[in-house]
């Protein structure tokens, strides 16, 4: 009786899963994440169920030539950032949804990249499959996180009147020279 081999998602083998059409599913706390939890807002809590994620392998056949090897990825998660209008909260949802070639070594990878509008990798038989998914998201995050519609104004600093006040008109530098005019006989 053959016993299945379970993958490890931190130590995946691309090639043998890629060659088995193998897929990977479940869901890693966003405190595992790290690098992307720097973007987040400091005390947000983690959204459960944290981070969901799946990966799909195949092999693509090629004429004249080795099968290419190919991950499906996606991953979604809800994270808090800080809204650049109000400076409140904003949950924010993240989803990625890619594939992505992988080439033998460095220089293929580099080779591939030129030339196709493919994501390149290069395989290993100990890819970490977490770290790519903290690469995508952090890439997935918005530029300039904001509400449609912030709940709160921004709180004005002290003595700030929220300009209703009418400003004081500041003199006119030529209206001194246009009373000389006006004088000067002419």
């Amino acid at each position: 009786m053959a016993r299945e081999k379970t993958q490890d998602p931190r130590r995946l083998d691309v090639r043998a899963f890629a060659a088995a059409g193998a897929a990977l599913s479940g869901a890693w706390p966003q405190a595992g994440f790290e690098r992307l939890g720097a973007s987040l807002m400091p005390g947000a809590a983690d959204t459960p169920p944290g981070v969901e994620w799946s990966v799909q392998g195949e092999q693509r056949p090629v004429t004249g030539g080795a099968p290419q090897t190919w991950l499906q990825l996606t991953a979604s998660t809800t994270v808090a950032l800080q809204c650049q209008r109000c400076l409140q909260p904003v949950a924010e949802t993240l989803l990625v949804e890619r594939w992505f070639r992988f080439a033998e070594d460095e220089r293929e990878a580099e080779r591939l990249d030129e030339e196709l509008e493919d994501d390149v990798l290069v395989a290993s038989r100990a890819f970490d499959l977490h770290e790519l998914v903290e690469d995508e998201l952090i890439l997935a995050l918005p530029l300039v996180p904001r509400h449609e519609s912030c709940p709160e104004p921004l709180p004005l600093p002290a003595g700030d009147t929220g300009g209703d006040a009418p400003e004081e008109a500041a003199p006119n530098p030529f209206a001194a020279l246009a009373a000389l005019k006006r004088q000067t006989p002419g």
